[in-house]
């Protein structure tokens, strides 16, 4: 199924029948909605139509062209006051924009380019300095928090600037863990690998140190230019009076600080070296390890069948649950449960169990890293047969399963007429997922519907309009009303009708999941009706309802899945041309019965990631 027509199923058939299928519909769109501001010589905010008629403008105007398409997505324009087209008929007109301008990208020369240069992030310091120095602690938990950018990550390269405050906490961080490496037995093996003796010199031993640690803290080979650089540090803290170990401990703090190390620099030819580094920083968000260089040192990772093993022997590795935890929380937005976002501990204090909270993070952590290490079908994240719980989770859902420990594991899910069948599946009947698309207080329908839009389908609804009013409360002596009730009412305002219409359907099927993921029958004393329909009239009577529709439009899951890991390896946001590259890794899946290696296999093997082409 097309990306369109699968958004074709979401929103109104005959609205999206009035909106451009084409470039004449298009240009009387931007006519009938924009002319007055940017029409007939007027160019508001420097922007004229006239620039935007000619046939091939998409190719000569795209910078404009994706300016459009941003505000006019974004409900930015046409502005306030002015006349609006219906919202299914602004989302047909970005959605034909948004294929055309990759039409015209997927068409043009390619163009190779480095890689941007970006800091390593929070958690890649702390991973690379953790398989640097072989020490088991944090490096970085007195550094900045990272912020989001790119498709929604933090390893986004437009972020990860570096300012004064950044460069005093990692001088504090590289002192730290290089003293505690120096009192490590194990540690300080693999630092001094020389030490002066009879028969050699403190600067013989120095340099012997800097030989082997120097490349493996680049990530490259290093030129004799590199080594006296930081043997330069090193006399001069002889000079001061240092002995032999704290001399070393100086220099490799300026190792530690040095662009080499903090920045991840390619070059613009991409080598094997620089491959081993994309590599190993995607699927464990640390450096590469002895293979990597192995294969590096021996031009290897050139050969797409070397490649291909080293992601299967990678995704093995214990180091990729921390990819599975940095992915999937950021993608599905669950880390910010217990950060920004907690229940409220008098109405939920099973969740303030410490055992019970780390359950419910782990848990869909625990099931991506399955289904990579087992190569399963990535339509199991929208529904399948089985979970990972402990004795936490499984009591929490009121799963009745046999062997259950504090440790996870997987159970098969019970199936048939059993009463918590079907309930499961996925990460839909995840206390986690739910949680986030919770308010501390109660379920809201709305937060959950705009999760499953944004976060699985990858097509947000727009903004809501100015001034809506908040969903009424129940108030004491008043007739109690469920949250759908409450809803109904709201949603019977017009401006508000025409988005909840396709949010809030989706979010009535969760409604039988309290704010942590237990089953219930019943809200604000009545009964839950979980049942709903899509705009498009599919009809969705409960959980079970919605899976089905989604794994309907699993064309639109996936892409949206591929999207976002493209973007996660890469570390910037996606351009048009990217663009070209989902579809052929979408295109793929699909042929694969979307296998999970098949995905991260497309994104190692796509034109942007192997040779920087944006």
């Amino acid at each position: 199924m097309n990306y369109f027509v699968g958004i074709a199923l979401l929103i109104p058939a005959v609205s999206l029948g009035a909106g451009p299928r084409n470039s004449d519909e298009g240009q009387s769109f931007l006519g009938t909605y924009c002319g007055a501001c940017h029409g007939g010589g007027r160019s508001a905010g420097g922007i004229s139509l006239a620039a935007f008629a000619a046939a091939d403008s998409l190719r000569s105007e795209n910078a404009g062209w994706n300016r459009i398409l941003i505000r006019v997505r974004n409900g930015e324009m046409p502005p306030k006051g002015a006349a609006s087209p219906a919202p299914a008929d602004r989302e047909a007109f970005a959605n034909w924009l948004d294929t055309a301008l990759r039409t015209q990208a997927c068409a043009g020369p390619t163009t190779v380019g480095p890689w941007p240069i970006r800091r390593l992030n929070r958690d890649e310091y702390s991973a690379t300095i953790r398989d640097l120095l072989d020490i088991q602690i944090d490096a970085a938990h007195a550094l900045p928090a990272d912020g989001a950018g790119g498709e929604g990550f933090d390893n986004a390269a437009e972020t990860l600037f570096l300012s004064p405050i950044h460069a005093e906490k990692y001088l504090a961080a590289a002192k730290e863990a290089l003293d505690y490496a120096a009192n490590d037995p194990t540690s300080r093996k693999s630092i001094f690998t020389a030490v002066p003796g009879p028969e050699l010199t403190p600067d013989a031993a120095a340099a012997k140190v800097l030989a082997a640690f120097l490349p493996r803290a680049f990530r490259r080979p290093v030129s004799a230019g590199d080594s006296d650089r930081y043997l330069a540090l090193f006399h001069t803290a002889q000079k001061r009076g240092d002995n032999f170990d704290r001399a070393i401990l100086y220099t490799l703090r300026g190792v530690l600080m040095s662009p080499e190390f903090l920045y991840r620099r390619e070059p613009t030819q991409p080598d094997s070296y620089s491959m081993a580094s994309r590599l190993s920083y995607f699927l464990w968000g640390s450096m590469p390890d002895k293979q990597l260089f192995k294969l590096a040192a021996q031009d290897k990772l050139r050969d797409p069948a070397v490649v291909s093993g080293q992601v299967d022997r990678m995704l093995k590795e214990q180091k990729s649950r921390e990819f599975a935890e940095r992915f999937i929380g950021q993608w599905l937005g669950i880390r910010e449960l217990g950060r920004d976002i907690k229940p409220d501990e008098k109405l939920f204090p099973d969740y303030y169990d410490a055992e019970t909270q780390g359950a419910i993070r782990y848990e869909p952590v625990l099931f991506l890293q399955e289904l990579l290490a087992q190569n399963l079908s990535l339509l199991n994240l929208i529904d399948s047969n089985f979970g990972i719980f402990t004795n936490k989770t499984a009591n929490l859902y009121g799963l009745k399963l046999k062997d259950l420990s504090a440790q996870p594991k997987r159970f098969e899910l019970p199936s048939g007429d059993a009463p918590e069948a079907g309930h499961r599946g996925g990460v839909l009947g995840m206390a986690a997922v739910l949680a986030v698309s919770s308010y501390p207080q109660r379920t809201s329908p709305v937060l959950r519907g705009k999760w499953i839009l944004e976060n699985l389908l990858g097509t947000p609804p727009p903004p809501p309009p100015p001034n809506v009013p908040a969903l009424a409360d129940n108030h004491p002596g008043s007739k109690s009303l469920s949250v759908r009730e409450r809803l109904e009412r709201h949603r019977a305002n017009p401006v508000c009708g025409s988005c909840h219409s396709r949010i809030d359907p989706l979010g009535f099927a969760l409604e039988n999941y309290d704010v942590l993921g237990r089953w219930r029958t019943e809200d604000g004393g009545g009964k839950i009706d979980a049942s709903g329909a899509l705009p498009d009239g599919t009809k969705i009577a409960d959980v079970a309802g919605l899976k089905r529709a989604l794994l309907d439009r699993k064309a639109l899951v996936v892409r949206n899945l591929t999207s976002k890991m493209l973007g996660y390896a890469l570390g910037r946001g996606l351009t048009l041309r990217d663009g070209c590259a989902v579809d052929k890794i979408a295109t793929d899946l699909a042929e694969s019965g979307y296998k999970a290696h098949v995905l991260i296999r497309g994104v190692v093997e796509s034109e942007p990631f192997r040779l920087g082409i944006q």
